[in-house]
Formats: C-alpha cells, sequence, structure tokens
C-alpha cells in the first residue's frame, strides 16, 4: 500500500521524513499542511497526533508520528531492499551512528531550531522575532559548529562514509540556507562547508 506523509512541506522535521523516503528509494505522497487549524482538530489528535503535531506517516493502515522516529521505522523496515545502508549492520559501526545520531538530538538541533522557530515561523505567522533569543542561539551554535569542525577533519561525512546520522543534520541546515541570512555559521569553518556541501548536494 501507497506510503503517504502529512506535514508543512519546508519544515525541517518534515524533510527529515523526506530525505529518508528518497534516500531509500521510496515513492510517497505529500498531503502538505497549509493551515495550522487543521492539525489542531479533535479528530487530528484523537486519530493522527496527541500533541497537534506533523509530521505523521501512514505506511498502509500503520500510523507512526514523531520525525526521528519515522525515520528509524523507514530505515528498519526499507533499508534492506534500498541500495543505501544508512545504519550498518556491524555493531560497532551501527553505535557510532547512534553516536552522532545523538550529537544531532542534543547539541546540533536545539539552537538551530531556535533560530529558525524565531525568523521562519514566528515570521509565517506574524509575530516579532526575538533578536536575544536569535543571538544566544547564533552563539550556542558557533561553540557547537566548532567541535563539529574537529570531529570533521580529513571526513566527507561524519563517520567517514554517508549515514542515517549525516541525513538527520540535513533540515535545519538546509532551512538556515533556505530562508535566513546565517548561513555564515558553516561557510567559515572549513570541514563543515565541506560537509554541509556534501549534504545539501545528494540527489535526495
Amino acid at each position: 500500500m501507497a506510503i503517504k506523509l502529512i506535514g508543512f512541506a519546508q519544515s525541517p522535521t518534515t524533510r527529515r521524513v523526506v530525505l529518508t523516503l528518497n534516500e531509500l528509494g521510496l515513492p510517497f505522497e505529500l498531503e502538505p499542511v497549509t493551515d495550522i487549524k487543521t492539525i489542531k482538530t479533535e479528530d487530528f489528535i484523537a486519530n493522527k497526533h496527541p500533541f497537534g503535531k506533523v509530521p505523521v506517516l501512514y505506511d498502509g493502515d500503520f500510523v507512526i508520528h514523531e520525525s526521528r522516529a519515522i525515520c528509524r521505522y523507514l530505515v528498519s523496515k526499507y533499508q534492506k531492499d534500498a541500495k543505501i545502508v544508512l545504519i550498518p549492520d556491524d555493531i560497532n559501526k551501527a553505535a557510532i551512528v547512534e553516536q552522532y545520531l545523538s550529537y544531532e538530538t542534543s547539541y546540533y538541533d536545539p539552537p538551530l531550531s531556535k533560530i529558525l522557530y524565531q525568523e521562519v515561523v514566528n515570521k509565517m505567522y506574524g509575530k516579532p522575532t526575538d533578536e536575544a533569543v536569535v543571538k544566544q542561539a547564533l552563539e550556542e551554535t558557533e561553540k557547537v559548529l566548532d567541535i563539529y569542525e574537529k570531529v570533521l577533519e580529513g571526513k566527507d561525512y561524519l563517520t567517514g562514509e554517508y549515514s542515517f546520522a549525516d541525513l538527520l543534520h540535513t533540515g535545519c541546515a538546509q532551512g538556515i540556507y533556505a530562508a535566513t541570512a546565517h548561513s555564515d555559521i558553516f561557510e567559515k569553518r572549513p570541514n563543515v562547508k565541506r560537509w554541509i556541501a556534501n549534504l545539501r548536494n545528494r540527489d535526495a
């Protein structure tokens, strides 16, 4: 049965899922959310996401929400039939992928998400940007990317080869490039710049 994805097409969380689907070569239907009110209805909360959020994925009769959980589900179910390996079978290599996934969740995503929320989401709904929040988030991001600059020394990707960890880092980076004036936080670090360029230039 067909895969259907409900989400805001330009949001980093929806992008994560779209990238995973594309990397795995899976056809899908995107049902874009154009009005936030549609995900706050009683029906949506009761049947799709109890917090009234997106993305939500339908794989036949199976329904799952939360972008990272959706992506892991897709990799677990479909990687064996795909032309790409996002999480290696080797336990040590898989553990290193998980290590960088933890970096993404704990250190990389939080400040970048704050920037995108202030400068993209608030603007979308006519709310003012809190410049103090943006300033602090940029400072946090600078510190995180200083560490990534060292981690990426001599490597095109976090583990040396493209993996699920790199994939999950892509959405926020693309958002920064597409919708803010802060791409210099990536561009001024040679190793980070090369890595981000590799991610943004993938066919998926």
